[in-house]
């Protein structure tokens, strides 16, 4: 059984100092005639950078370190976890994956909500304080191996709750789908995508429209993708290099992809507060991980795999930047669907931005598995 470490969190003040300078000389731009009316403005990116020059971030790093973390070595990586322990011994245990961009702290204002619950919020391999694979490509198959083997042979588990959306929306449907012994139930904000192959062959018009929206979608805004794919290493320079320009890149998709109003980027922070937007920005600058972040995008893990069906209980909420999901799709894969939902709260990142709804619906799930 691998060794697990305790952890803490803690930035040397050299590094404060050095972000600070940074910072102190960051080059506005003017804002651009040709900005997307739902993106980042330069206004909001100069208050962002001005807030982050003056916060306070070792109260910051203790409300982290207030969240037991501990390292563990797995196969040719150290993954990096918190471990929310419930007061109760028997309390059902619940997986909680990240995306991209996003970080482990982002999911930790849910686990915080979830007291009957053991929570394990882990760093995927290359993000934050855990390491890349050593060797081989970042596949959903493999990072759903690893989530599994944290689970059950380095915590103990025996039976658990997974849940993840972006990059860990597929490997949360392939650890469902590979490991059903210990899989009690997944809980689901980003529902299956069929596989390229697989949507070739699709007949039903609303679940042909679906994808034809999704298509129409990227071409206009999924540049980030492509850049991330195709030229990771050039912009992960910049991005490691500029705080401010790394701050702008990650909070320009909080800002696109929660569940706010067009044209108004501060509105993001009513979704997800200023604190948590320039968490995000200091771990990844302190990491240096934002090119190993950018894995899953040129070694193809934000690609559908061919993957099993999902026998176990699911219990499926589609949030709102995906709400003309069509539910036929999720009944064709999970096969016992107890729960389906559109929600009116919350988007792309919904476990952050609505924590208290999606931790009721958990333990909605939870109580109807007789799990608590």
């Amino acid at each position: 059984m691998p060794t697990v470490r305790p952890f803490r969190i803690h930035i040397p003040d050299a590094d404060l100092a050095d972000l600070r300078a940074r910072l102190d000389r960051f080059r506005p731009l003017p804002d651009s005639p040709r900005r997307p009316p739902s993106g980042m403005t330069a206004g909001y990116l100069h208050d962002l950078v001005e807030a982050w020059r003056d916060w306070d971030w070792r109260a910051r790093e203790a409300w982290l370190n207030d969240h037991p973390q501990f390292l563990a070595d797995i196969g040719d990586a150290t993954i990096h976890f918190a471990h929310v322990r419930s007061a109760h011994d028997h309390a059902p245990a619940l997986l909680v994956m990240h995306g991209w961009p996003h970080t482990f702290a982002l999911q930790l204002d849910f686990a915080d909500l979830l007291p009957d619950f053991h929570v394990v919020v882990p760093s995927f391999p290359g993000f934050a304080y855990s390491t890349a694979y050593a060797d081989g490509p970042m596949t959903e198959t493999r990072l759903a191996a690893t989530m599994h083997s944290l689970m059950t042979e380095v915590l103990g588990y025996t039976s658990y709750l997974t849940y993840g959306e972006d990059v860990s929306a597929n490997v949360n449907d392939l650890i469902a789908g590979s490991y059903p012994e210990a899989v009690a139930g997944v809980v689901v904000t980003h529902s299956h995508f069929p596989s390229m192959a697989e949507r070739h062959g699709l007949t039903d018009p609303d679940e042909i429209a679906f994808f034809a929206r999704l298509e129409q979608w990227g071409g206009a805004n999924g540049a980030y993708g492509h850049v991330q794919a195709t030229r990771p290493d050039t912009l992960a320079v910049a991005l490691n290099d500029s705080p401010a320009g790394l701050l702008g890149w990650l909070a320009e998709k909080l800002v696109e992809w929660s569940d706010t109003p067009v044209g108004d980027p501060r509105a993001v922070e009513l979704r997800i507060s200023r604190d948590r937007i320039l968490t995000e920005a200091m771990i990844y600058w302190a990491t240096q991980s934002i090119g190993t972040s950018f894995r899953p995008y040129y070694e193809g893990a934000d690609q559908p795999d061919e993957m099993p069906p999902v026998v176990i209980p699911a219990s499926v909420h589609i949030q709102r930047h995906e709400g003309d999901y069509p539910e036929s799709l999720a009944r064709r894969f999970y096969r016992d669907l107890r729960v389906f939902e559109r929600l009116d709260e919350g988007g792309h990142f919904a476990i952050a931005e609505v924590p208290a709804l999606m931790a009721e619906r958990v333990r909605a799930f939870a109580r109807q598995l007789d799990l608590v």
